[in-house]
């Protein structure tokens, strides 16, 4: 199963990602900004091209290649939308529930096929339970209007993540991943027409010092090995998995965990991270569920 060790590698690297984020920036990101250099960041994988070379995809291929980039764009810019108006605590563990429940009926409805055996189905429900427990925050509330932009989200990554597969299955990994980030490419720089997206992209909140910039540059180096991983992940894993794969998100905050936990004592200045008895108890409750969970798989 090189796809599961692919998927916990990639959201190590998510998680490394996310932690150069937290020691770096101040505040939640502007949803126009983070979404266009999310999606020119993406773009450099077109620098690989003089040596692995890339096919020109035929026919239909062009449309699951175009609304996968499509969608990962909507996904990136109305998650990030949610994160400016609600906490992130109030809207990954919305996603992360939501998301997997998407691509498992996405899955039947566009392969049907396969029916997840009995320990798959409970692996699934493990690493669901797990990954929502492991990000949720005391003070977690749902409202109206997190619980739209929550769902918009998930419903726009858990389609990505289906039209992702489906080009899969017909093209080659590096020559579809490479084709989904140029397009994604061309969808961000449409940003650029308006004068309110221009003034937003390029405002600047804060100056980086050259400790920080260096944070920041490998938080984007890992975020873009995440994506690569993932990918790789999504083109290698059985289409019974797909949603399995999609819950095993909270291997990412099971790093992260680990990660701000060994900051916090080594070098509590650099973090600002605090954890009650409480939250460290509902983490290794989660990490015990999400493991139970993924050595479900390896049952027969």
């Amino acid at each position: 199963m090189l796809w599961i060790i692919a998927s916990i590698s990639a959201y190590l690297c998510f998680a490394l990602a996310s932690l150069g984020d937290r020691i770096v920036l101040a505040g939640p990101p502007r949803p126009k900004s983070y979404t266009f250099f999310v999606g020119v960041l993406s773009a450099t994988v077109v620098f690989l091209i003089p040596f692995i070379g890339i096919s020109v995809p035929q026919g239909i291929l062009w449309m699951w290649i175009i609304l996968a980039a499509l969608f990962n764009i909507l996904g990136v810019y109305s998650m990030f939308s949610a994160f400016d108006d609600f906490d992130v605590s109030k809207i990954v563990p919305t996603v992360g529930a939501l998301q997997p429940i998407f691509v498992v009926i996405f899955s039947f409805f566009v392969w049907g096929g396969e029916i997840m055996k009995s320990n798959q189905i409970i692996a699934f429900v493990m690493l669901l339970l797990g990954s929502v427990l492991i990000s949720i925050e005391k003070d977690y509330r749902v409202t109206r209007k997190s619980l739209k932009l929550s769902f918009l989200a998930a419903l726009f990554f858990s389609s990505e993540m289906i039209f992702a597969k489906i080009t899969y299955l017909e093209v080659a990994f590096w020559d579809a991943f490479i084709w989904m980030k140029i397009f994604g490419f061309i969808f961000v720089i449409v940003f650029l027409f308006s004068k309110t997206f221009r003034s937003d992209i390029f405002h600047i909140d804060q100056k980086l010092d050259k400790k920080n910039s260096i944070i920041f540059f490998l938080a984007q180096v890992f975020g873009g090995l995440a994506n690569i991983l993932q990918g790789w992940a999504i083109s290698l894993v059985p289409l019974v998995y797909l949603g399995i794969m999609n819950a095993m998100k909270g291997f990412q905050y099971i790093f992260l965990f680990i990660f701000v936990l060994i900051i916090s004592v080594a070098l509590p200045k650099l973090l600002n991270e605090k954890m009650s008895k409480a939250i460290i108890i509902q983490r290794v409750v989660a990490i015990i569920i999400i493991v139970i969970g993924l050595s479900m798989l390896f049952l027969v």
